[in-house]
């Protein structure tokens, strides 16, 4: 998949417009839907672009956090933990199909986040007892990723969704896991894709996102559509992160993580987040 896939191909065509996308230097964040489907798993729904700022944080906040920081705030975006077993807040209190229904009429995209089972050489300690097992990563992947489509439509995500696998920083320089983990995402990839949705990866980006990109490079298939690294410490970038090549991943499929755990107040409501520059397909709702 990845820079050569058909939606790739597909959302250049079809989508108009400049955006410039180094830094902040954003206009009014803007959602789009092309008119058809964007490659040939991808079911009859249009993939959604959205370009703008967003964050992601580990409860979905209540609806009144949400429609004060639509009112008060520049982000328009918002990540949203809906599944799997790594998942750090596991009691998602206010994320339900009316929540997903009345903050997507209120104008806001969802970028929807499975935390599954993690690399066997994860570097934090609290994702240890979740790894991925290399006897059966590809089949593993295959269940995960079936798991992840079955909780999206719980909650009114439709075909064409982006759902973006969580992979936490892992050692790239040991071989064997890193093949580990290379297959259990392409097994999660082809499960995703095969059922009308779109496979995003998130990562960092000196561990995972070097990783596929190298892999990339190397031609291997069932990699996915699009990509969300995080580099924390530097300038918002959709065009300069070190790890990918500049054509790769570069049509509407990349969302740069820029800055995390940060505390912001709103309308008076305050969450703790991670921000997010964003140029890439979101959850498509009804």
């Amino acid at each position: 998949m990845s820079e050569t896939s058909l939606f790739i191909r597909y959302v250049r065509r079809l989508l108009v417009g400049t955006l410039t996308l180094t830094g902040l230097l954003l206009p009014a964040a803007t959602a789009a839907a092309a008119p058809g489907a964007g490659g040939a798993n991808r079911g009859d729904t249009a993939p959604r672009i959205f370009q703008g700022r967003g964050f992601d944080t580990c409860q979905a906040p209540d609806l009144a956090t949400m429609r004060a920081w639509r009112a008060s705030s520049a982000y328009r975006a918002v990540g949203i933990y809906f599944g799997g077993r790594a998942r750090a807040c596991k009691s998602q209190l206010n994320l339900t199909t009316d929540w997903v229904r009345q903050t997507t009429a209120a104008g806001w995209s969802l970028l929807p986040i499975y935390v599954g089972s993690q690399s066997p050489c994860v570097g934090g300690t609290n994702k240890n007892p979740y790894r991925i097992d290399p006897a059966q990563a590809a089949s593993q992947g295959g269940t995960e990723g079936g798991d992840a489509v079955t909780a999206a439509k719980a909650l009114g995500l439709a075909k064409g969704s982006a759902l973006y696998l969580d992979m936490e920083a892992y050692d790239i320089g040991n071989a064997s896991c890193a093949a580990t983990t290379l297959t259990f995402l392409r097994g999660w990839d082809r499960q995703v894709q095969a059922a009308g949705y779109l496979a995003g990866f998130y990562s960092s980006a000196d561990s995972g996102i070097k990783h596929i990109e190298t892999a990339r490079k190397a031609g291997v298939a069932d990699l996915p559509d699009a990509v969300w690294y995080a580099r924390w410490g530097v300038s918002a970038t959709l065009t300069d992160e070190p790890a990918l090549s500049p054509t790769a991943w570069a049509s509407h499929a990349r969302i740069h993580q820029y800055t995390g755990s940060v505390t912001e107040t709103y309308g008076g409501k305050k969450l703790t987040i991670d921000r997010d520059l964003i140029d890439a397909p979101v959850a498509v709702v009804g």
